[in-house]
């Protein structure tokens, strides 16, 4: 049998059909038919701890969710003996489980426990609820587990072990009350739980619940404590008279009430390039919880810390609710109205006096694909200019031209799935567990579960590079020699993909040939890293069915940023690694949009879907659509743009959602250029670094308050709903932006972000056929999408985006990164944290977040700390050539050597970008942020206390195992066995 061939079977009289390969359970709800199922999730599969979906396949007992459909197979999942053991399961849970579902805080219809109870029509308890001997844990500042409430189904143990893969939970099946453990039995909060939410997301019951839900779900929910547990007492007390019916009853008129209460809306997470979707539970601005779903496209039921419960910034008392005009050295508030007729008149006067390439657009790459599509879109139309850009240009712009230059489309080949489905995994320049957390759980599952393997190169000892079968730790800056030379050393050995080369790639010999530099003998010499080891990476690539190559910002924020990416995509195209699934190139995207700000058009060289300003018929086309004239020449980037304030090209600049001051290189010549702009226009949620520079700041709406796209790191098209009305007195970008355009006689009438799609897809080929209708819920589409509407999940199956359709090798050569030197005698590495997203300007907004990372600090390493005197806690001075910052010392094994790493989480005196140059990919015009040579100093008599708290979870040891090892419970003398398998 194949799979996906069709089985026929019988539930009770009925003749079914399901699939190989489906368990009865999932064939059953996939016919309609709904069985009690309480451990079993479809995102975690079958755990078997519950006993509660029994049913008789062909005269045995089994459990249906682990138990695979035969051919014929008749179930009997109604019958009175069958029912009878689904009740027995479930009246054994509830000895585990105080059921008062009326005061409950989760019961809002989705408790399969509750469900169950009511549907099997259960009246009494047949063993008697009994408390457990441990108390309430509420030590993690975002949610709280009740053993008491604990029915030990082990959902929150498989989804932590299993699927985020962060292994802390377990079941002491030893004790005489079995209870969920953190690591070795300590408190949450001093656990190595990342607090990602996995746990309370699945958990069926009360026993894991977010803090934000306790007492304000329900009408009764809110109850004083012993007010409500006197109603409780009450209620059981009569219970054995009136049975548990009416209870019931009245508990599930009280759960649909709930509904009137909690609005349930469905949106994107703001903050990395993964493109997590959930749904959101608000009541009028507060938020409750944040509920991923399986049907959730990128993450299914995965969040991580800030999605799932970093969002307090949305209402945080620091948001603008005003516009604010300068006056002096202080800004004044002003009225929505006097603020854009000033913005107008400065951007306009600039336009009549200097033209209209005086002024740059910074597009934000946080906020909507339609945001970005207009405001490149007020540049070109309005003011003539290709002066746009976003913030891709800080960190993704080289892996885009690497991908440009070899197959045509700047964005991931494939999918995440894909990525799981690999047989090798190589991650370079990126600490996936930290920056893109979701997407490397699903390397971390395939890594512990399927046999996949992983090879990991990076200056630091992260997450990723202590699960990695390989660690390379090459010199900083020459990924492209070792990448350049495992891909001679393969075709060296004849093991590249030769009839995929011939039908499907050109530039071959070219390309072989410019190889000819990178031997083993001169990669151990530039790298550091042992031929014997490079020769083991092209010896796991050969053997590999399938791979995927990661990378991130450790490889493009470098001046060979462009060159290494190109590199990448040539091993690539050797081995044959394209066009199938399981394999491709995927560099991951920082920003939640920073993929789609690029895609629609916020680009100083292209137009909405990549189509070149300097394309005659392309800029026709524009111009007939927007009735105007668009130059030719490609405009200056949000990174060049200011050297163009320094030599007086760039007299204004329009800045939307960009933190350019910490985020760009060399904070101090960026706070120099702002100084000398004759006009600087800042729109932000809060009043940035940036926005202190400016003339005019406009208070803009979050994403929870406006409506639109995103595109994802996939190139997944996502829609977002509003979830509350924007706070009073901001507006959504795009309504600024079209209020600005209009005042400058643009005339533009959108009365809806699908309306601005519509205009995007009709002159994008590749959105032809994106339409809001075809996004709906959770529904996505990923670029390229045809006018019928098919999407494209998997790049180049047939051809690669060039003419001929053919891939193309690009020829490279080695240009050797800056290198310390005697003064400045350290290297200074830096980058994200699991915790907080870039500068920090939302996530320190969280009293929780703040509690586990409260600032920024210095990585150590043990040998170099040793040499200095140093210990954790120290302030230290730290210099390069264009500024010094002081910070506190953590002495970490994570670094080694004359190696220093920052994460970027600090703003101020202590921001890394403080230290950073203006030295750049000379083609993608990225700053080389990765190259920074520093000198350290310690400050005497200033030890504080460690920049990592105890509670953070860097400090404890996970405790892996596989799943919820529920053979220990079956082993148990109290268990008594229901199945007959």
């Amino acid at each position: 049998m194949e799979v996906g061939e069709v089985i026929e079977f019988y539930a009770g009289s009925k003749s079914l059909k399901g699939e190989k390969n489906q368990t009865i359970l999932q064939a059953l709800l996939l016919n309609g038919i709904d069985i009690p199922h309480i451990c079993y999730h479809p995102s975690l599969g079958p755990i078997n701890t519950c006993d509660t979906c029994l049913v008789d396949m062909n005269g045995k007992i089994v459990r249906s969710c682990s138990t695979y459909l035969e051919q014929g197979a008749k179930i009997d999942y109604n019958s009175n003996r069958v029912l009878e053991l689904q009740r027995e399961a479930v009246q054994r849970m509830l000895h585990n489980h105080d059921l008062y579902c009326t005061v409950c805080d989760n019961n809002n219809g989705d408790c399969p426990l509750h469900n169950a109870v009511h549907d099997l029509e259960i009246d009494n308890q047949k063993y008697p609820y009994e408390p457990k001997p441990y108390p309430v844990d509420d030590s993690n500042p975002f949610y709280v587990y009740d053993p008491n409430q604990c029915i030990l189904c082990g959902r929150c143990v498989e989804a932590c072990q299993d699927v985020q893969v962060n292994e802390t939970l377990s079941i002491d099946w030893s004790r005489e009350r079995p209870r969920v453990v953190w690591d070795n039995d300590v408190p949450i909060n001093e656990s190595s739980c990342v607090s990602c939410g996995h746990c309370v997301t699945v958990c069926p019951v009360n026993a894991l619940m977010e803090k934000t839900m306790l007492g304000k779900a329900g009408f009764l929910t809110g109850l004083e404590k012993n007010t409500k547990q006197k109603m409780i007492d009450v209620v059981k007390s009569i219970e054995p008279e009136i049975t548990m019916s009416p209870i019931m009853a009245i508990s599930n008129i009280e759960s649909k009430m709930r509904s009137s209460r909690i609005k349930k809306t469905k949106t994107v997470c703001t903050y990395c390039g993964v493109g997590c979707s959930f749904e959101m539970w608000t009541m009028g601005r507060e938020i409750l919880k944040v509920q991923p779903q399986p049907e959730s496209p990128a993450n299914g039921i995965s969040t991580c810390i800030k999605g799932k419960f970093g969002w307090d910034f949305v209402n945080s008392k620091e948001r603008l609710t005003s516009p604010l005009i300068r006056d002096g050295e202080r800004f004044r508030r002003a009225t929505w109205e006097e603020a854009l007729d000033l913005v107008a008149k400065k951007l306009r006067e600039i336009k009549d006096k200097y033209g209209g390439d005086a002024i740059e657009f910074i597009a934000s790459s946080k906020g909507t694909n339609e945001e970005a599509y207009l405001m490149q879109k007020l540049a070109r139309q309005v003011f003539g200019t290709n002066n746009v850009d976003n913030s891709s240009r800080f960190c993704q712009a080289p892996a885009t031209t690497g991908l440009w230059r070899t197959v045509g489309y700047g964005g991931d080949s494939g999918s995440i799935q894909d990525i799981y489905m690999a047989d090798l995994v190589i991650a370079i320049g990126t600490n996936t567990a930290e920056s893109h957390p979701v997407l490397a759980t699903r390397v971390k599952r395939a890594h512990k579960l399927n046999g996949q393997k992983l090879i990991v190169s990076d200056l630091r000892m992260h997450e990723m590079a202590r699960r990695a079968d390989l660690f390379l730790h090459p010199k900083p800056g020459t990924d492209i020699v070792w990448l350049s030379a495992v891909t001679k050393y393969i075709l060296d050995k004849g093991w590249e993909d030769k009839s995929f080369i011939r039908e499907r790639v050109s530039g071959f010999e070219d390309y072989v040939k410019s190889l000819e530099p990178f031997t083993m003998e001169f990669a151990e010499e530039a790298t550091g890293i042992s031929k014997e080891t490079l020769m083991k990476v092209a010896n796991m690539i050969h053997e590999a069915k399938n791979m995927v190559i990661l990378w991130a910002m450790g490889v493009t924020q470098h001046q060979a940023g462009s060159d290494t990416s190109t590199a990448i995509s040539n091993l690539l195209l050797i081995t044959g690694n394209y066009g199938r699934h399981g394999t491709g190139a995927y560099p991951l995207r920082g920003h939640n949009n920073v993929q789609g700000a690029s895609d629609f058009g916020a680009m100083n060289a292209y137009l909405p879907g990549y189509q070149p300003v300097s394309d005659p018929t392309v800029r026709k086309k524009f111009e007939d659509a927007w009735h105007c004239t668009i130059p030719e020449k490609p405009g200056l980037d949000n990174n060049t743009c200011l050297e163009g304030i320094m030599n007086g090209k760039i007299r204004a600049m329009y800045v939307v959602g960009e933190e350019l001051v910490e985020t760009g290189s060399d904070s101090n010549f960026i706070r120099d250029q702002l100084e000398k702009l004759d006009f600087l226009v800042v729109e932000d949620l809060f009043l940035s670094e940036t926005a202190k520079y400016a003339d005019v700041v406009l208070p803009a709406s979050a994403s929870l308050e406006k409506e639109g796209t995103f595109v994802n790191t996939e190139r997944r098209i996502q829609r977002i709903y509003e979830v509350m009305a924007p706070l009073p007195g901001t507006r959504p970008d795009w309504q600024i932006i079209q209020d600005i355009a209009n005042r400058l006689g643009a005339r533009w009438n959108y009365g809806h972000p699908s309306e601005i799609m519509e205009e995007a897809a009709s002159l994008s080929p590749i959105f032809a056929g994106v339409r809001y209708e075809l996004l709906e819920g959770f529904k996505s589409l990923q670029w390229p999408v045809r006018s019928d509407g098919k999407d494209s999940p998997l790049l180049y199956e047939k051809e690669f985006n060039f003419p001929d359709g053919k891939a193309r090798l690009y020829p490279l050569k080695y240009n050797p990164p800056l290198s310390s030197g005697l003064e400045f005698d350290l290297h200074l590495n830096n980058g994200r944290l699991l915790e907080h997203f870039h500068e920090g300007n939302e996530t320190y907004k969280s009293p929780g977040i703040r509690s586990k990372v409260p600032g920024t600090f210095v990585e150590v390493s043990p040998d170099l700390a040793k040499e200095r005197g140093l210990e954790t806690g120290d302030l230290v001075r730290i210099t390069s050539e264009y500024g010094s910052i002081k910070v506190s010392v953590l002495v970490s094994d994570r670094v080694s050597g004359k190696e220093l790493y920052m994460p970027m989480n600090a703003s101020g005196d202590s921001a890394v970008n403080l230290l950073t140059g203006r030295l750049m990919d000379p083609t993608a015009h990225t700053p080389a942020y990765k190259e920074v040579s520093v000198r350290l100093e310690k400050i005497t008599g200033k030890r504080g206390p460690p920049p990592l708290p105890s509670t953070n979870p860097r400090n404890a040891i996970p405790h892996p195992q596989i799943g919820v090892q529920v053979e220990k419970k079956w082993a148990r003398k109290d268990y008594v066995k229901l199945t007959t398998e």
